[in-house]
């Protein structure tokens, strides 16, 4: 005789929710995952409490906080570090604004920004005493009246791009200056330091290498012979060779072959080092990005009328490009921790400071402090670039749709 079942006595599955639940449910569904989580909990309190206490008792910061101008801009003119803070100051409002305006990922790192601004306005670092503290502070409330106008202010937006690309140019002209100007006295590259040098390196080998990649691709899958011999015999070379031997070329072997007159700046030949390498490496990804697209979707746009550049210009490489977003993004990563190669090419940035910070009879044997500095530097601003890749991911879809 068969039981009656209604649909009130059926009873659902109880599954918990909150902390409880997701702890239940990822590190403690199994025995075995169980274990695992306990072990795992057990080594981190191990290291990270011996870690933190050092941190916070035998640790000699002071090698950090009394060379602190020396990480930021290494031996660039201390009377003339006002270019800096200006720059600081520009990129801050820009900040805001874009934040204001476009939300999403840009808003929170405008708010991370501003937690940054307000956390060093209140360290006890010798460096903002005083004038640098003032300014850590206006940095603060431009972010916070550029998020404000940003937001009442949506037709911003069409212009924050050339704003943004002009900023690049000012950033120049403030930190080169302009030759027998008094108000903006020529500054040599050569006095460009610390993590002002490393951000410069990063940033414009970045926005070189990824166009020059782009091009490169697309003249490796080119029907003209020329072109995409040139571009495969540029790929593969490059690609054949580290990085170093790119950087003591353009350093060493390169002037050999200018006229006597002529000299190119230092910090250009490892910013052109840094770009040509880099397109090498972009140009592979994008061209695995372009394979990937299905050929129906050429053909269909044929059939739409279009030619064979603007497939490629509207159909082909949008999607190409949304496709390649991690490789790409961990490709600039990586280009922003090879910029500490420099230091062998007697560039003095991030790294090069620490080792020259390390010389100073005073701070003899803090390795640990400076390198570990050093390290935290990098990580910040490469998980910033690591989260921005996966926001942006999400936002496109990037596979799922």
């Amino acid at each position: 005789m068969a039981a009656n079942v209604t649909v009130d006595s059926i009873e659902p599955p109880r599954t918990s929710v909150g902390v409880l639940g997701w702890l239940k449910r990822n590190l403690f569904s199994t025995w075995y995952n169980s274990l695992l989580t306990i072990i795992a909990a057990w080594i981190l309190y191990v290291v990270l409490s011996q870690l933190i206490v050092w941190m916070f008792t035998s640790a000699h910061w002071s090698v950090v906080t009394a060379n602190w101008r020396l990480f930021m801009i290494g031996p660039y003119p201390p009377d003339q570090a006002r270019r800096v803070h200006i720059i600081v100051a520009m990129v801050a409002g820009l900040f805001g604004v874009s934040a204001g305006v476009w939300g999403g990922t840009i808003r929170t790192f405008g708010i991370w920004l501003a937690a940054a601004l307000a956390t060093f306005a209140v360290l006890p670092i010798q460096t903002f005493d005083g004038e640098g503290r003032i300014w850590l502070v206006g940095d603060l409330a431009l972010v916070i009246a550029g998020y404000f106008l940003g937001r009442t202010r949506k037709g911003l937006g069409r212009y924050l791009l050339i704003l943004w690309l002009l900023s690049f140019v000012a950033t120049i002209i403030l930190l080169g200056g302009i030759e027998g100007n008094s108000l903006l006295p020529d500054v040599s590259t050569g006095r460009w330091g610390g993590l002002l040098l490393t951000f410069m390196l990063a940033i414009v080998s970045i926005v070189l290498s990824f166009p020059l990649g782009v091009l490169l691709a697309l003249g490796r899958r080119s029907a003209l012979p020329a072109v995409k011999w040139f571009s495969i015999a540029y790929i593969e070379i490059v690609r054949g060779v580290p990085l170093v031997t790119v950087l003591y070329m353009t350093q060493i072997m390169l002037p050999l072959f200018l006229p006597g007159e002529f000299r190119v700046d230092n910090v250009v030949r490892a910013m052109a080092a840094f770009t040509l390498f880099t397109a090498a490496y972009m140009a592979e990804n994008v061209r695995g990005g372009l394979q990937a697209i299905p050929s129906g979707q050429i053909e269909a746009a044929h059939a739409l009328g279009l030619n064979s550049p603007l497939t490629t210009l509207f159909i082909v490489l949008p999607q190409a490009l949304r496709l390649v977003i991690p490789a790409t993004v961990g490709l600039f990563i990586s280009l922003f921790k090879d910029t500490t190669l420099a230091t062998i090419v007697a560039l003095l940035e991030l790294l090069g400071v620490g080792r020259s910070v390390l010389a100073q009879p005073e701070f003899l044997g803090l390795q640990t402090e400076v390198y570990l500095f050093i390290a935290a530097v990098f990580f910040v601003f490469s998980y910033v670039m690591s989260y921005a890749s996966y926001q942006l991911e999400r936002a496109l879809g990037v596979g799922k749709r």
